[in-house]
């Protein structure tokens, strides 16, 4: 029985070693880069998040704004029904003093209506401009979810690239960082 024993010239030793070598110091650059876009990505979630909220507490006063003006609209009708009974009452009532006192009650309920009418009309102007507040703050939110999921993406190819070294898997995952950073960066502008 033969046993063959493979001893490795000095040269390739040391073509082995300049390799690891170079390998660990893509692996060291990847990790760091890897870590860095963790805490960017972070950052962005957490800028995403608020936005979202933010969006999401404004649409909701927007939502309460407009059920109080439709509930001021509601007692508009009300008041303008009240109104059309008076003035068909004081129309019908052949005592004068009646008839003073339903024109008096309609004029009354006439102040009170064209009053509930100019605060119905302020509840629905704070209700849209507190619905185009929310679509406002949206936006940043779509295109910050879009960036950080390029960073996961760029985040993942690093993680194949050390796992394959493929190095051509590196460029992607930069380029996709690229691209999350930029969308990040539109989301505020």
């Amino acid at each position: 029985m033969e046993n063959e024993y493979e001893v490795p010239s000095p040269h390739e030793h040391a073509l082995e070693e300049a390799v690891e070598k170079e390998h660990d110091s893509l692996t060291q650059k990847i990790a760091l880069m890897t870590a860095i876009l963790a805490t960017v990505g972070a950052l962005i979630s957490y800028q995403s998040g608020n936005a979202q909220n933010e969006a999401m507490f404004l649409k909701n006063e927007s939502i309460l704004k407009q059920s109080q003006a439709s509930d001021q609209w509601a007692f508009y009708q009300a008041k303008s029904m009240k109104s059309h009974l008076d003035e068909a009452t004081a129309a019908l009532a052949t005592d004068p003093e009646v008839k003073a006192r339903f024109l008096a009650d309609k004029a009354k309920e006439d102040t009170e209506r064209l009053e509930i009418q100019v605060e119905a009309k302020k509840l629905q102007a704070e209700s849209r401009k507190l619905g185009e507040d929310s679509e406002a703050k949206l936006r940043p939110h779509e295109r910050l979810a879009l960036a950080l999921t390029f960073l996961q993406i760029a985040i993942a190819l690093a993680a194949i690239t050390v796992l394959t070294k493929r190095r051509w898997l590196l460029w992607s995952s930069v380029g996709s960082a690229a691209i999350g950073l930029v969308a990040s960066a539109s989301a505020f502008f």
